[in-house]
């Protein structure tokens, strides 16, 4: 016959049940600890603090500057900034005033009057600083028949007057229309304005301008930060030379016509290591507004072409602001960095704290 079932087993003594009992509890409590540090972890490591800190540093830059009369147009570029270790500027409205008087008329077959009034009628066609100079100091009643007027860039105007063609700009637009002309007009070093008519030299006009009360703070600022100021323009090399003199510019380079300008820029850039500022004011200035690394606009007196394209516009015309918008730029870039190693060494900590089961989850919060 088939053996017998074995018998159950006995029953498991009273102090098995007690410690199965007392592992469950262990382990749930474990379990509960261990998600608390967890939760403390995923509150900590949230990214609030540096979502938040980052941008508002900037808008506390660009809310400086604009209190200072700058206006950056973003936070790349005020980030940009702290970067920059050469300056590019033009001449005229930007070291100069840009307000120029009249101080010598001459011409070869007209009286001095009627010669003024003459080139005044043309140049009411152009907003250069200069044309603006010669048409204050003309007569404003005058009526002189000009006709056909249209602007050559670097070089002046050309228009028709009693069927005759005048041309009113710089020695280089007689040049390119095989004029001659004295060889004294190369050795004015004021601002000059050479008339042609009807294919032959007229006359000149010169023109005085000023330099800007704070441009000599503003280099000395920029060479005491080791910022190389270089200066560009579409004047005389005589004029250039003597504006460069003054303010202790090295690098000054005159008689550039608009793309003359975009060139130098581009040769600067060649260096791998130059970053580049161009602080401009005039329509001719927008190319290399465009192709710098931060264009800067003069906005008080400048065109709409050259505050449309620049990164940053100065809206009082002192070119001290251009040490101003550094010095802005390189405090809220320290700012940013100080907000950046606060909250990872703030979190840090207390994730430590947190995985030792020494912080809570108010202090989680708090530290966050």
């Amino acid at each position: 016959p088939p053996p017998p079932p074995p018998p159950p087993p006995p029953p498991p003594p009273l102090d098995n049940l007690r410690r199965q009992r007392q592992m469950c509890i262990r382990y749930r409590y474990i379990f509960n600890d261990w998600l608390y540090r967890a939760l403390i972890f995923l509150v900590i490591s949230c990214p609030c603090a540096l979502v938040i800190s980052i941008p508002l540093g900037y808008f506390g830059g660009i809310g400086a500057a604009s209190k200072n009369g700058i206006l950056f147009k973003g936070s790349n570029y005020l980030d940009a900034f702290t970067k920059v270790n050469t300056v590019v500027m033009d001449k005229t409205g930007t070291l100069t005033k840009g307000i120029f008087q009249v101080e010598k008329i001459k011409s070869e077959s007209m009286n001095e009057q009627d010669f003024l009034n003459l080139v005044a009628s043309v140049e009411k066609n152009s907003t250069h600083p200069i044309a603006k100079a010669i048409v204050e100091a003309s007569d404003q009643n005058s009526n002189v028949d000009i006709s056909e007027v249209h602007e050559i860039p670097g070089h002046g105007l050309q228009a028709k007057y009693n069927d005759q063609q005048i041309l009113v700009g710089n020695a280089r637009l007689l040049e390119k229309n095989e004029i001659t002309y004295p060889e004294e007009i190369n050795s004015i070093v004021e601002s000059i304005v050479v008339v042609g008519l009807n294919g032959k030299y007229e006359g000149y006009i010169t023109v005085s301008d000023q330099i800007k009360e704070d441009a000599k703070s503003a280099i000395e600022g920029l060479n005491e930060q080791n910022i190389t100021p270089v200066m560009l323009s579409g004047d005389k090399q005589s004029i250039v030379s003597k504006v460069a003199n003054v303010l202790n510019i090295k690098q000054a380079f005159g008689g550039l016509l608009p793309q003359d300008k975009v060139s130098k820029v581009k040769e600067i850039k060649k260096d791998p290591n130059k970053v580049v500022a161009f602080i401009g004011d005039g329509i001719n200035d927008a190319p290399v507004l465009a192709m710098s690394d931060v264009g800067v606009a003069m906005g008080a007196m400048g065109s709409d072409a050259a505050i449309e394209t620049a990164d940053v516009v100065i809206q009082t015309d002192h070119p001290s602001k251009i040490n101003t918008a550094i010095e802005i730029s390189h405090a809220t870039k320290k700012i940013v960095i100080q907000n950046i190693v606060l909250a990872f060494g703030v979190k840090l900590l207390v994730l430590a704290l947190g995985a030792g089961g020494i912080a809570t989850m108010w202090e989680a919060v708090f530290a966050d």
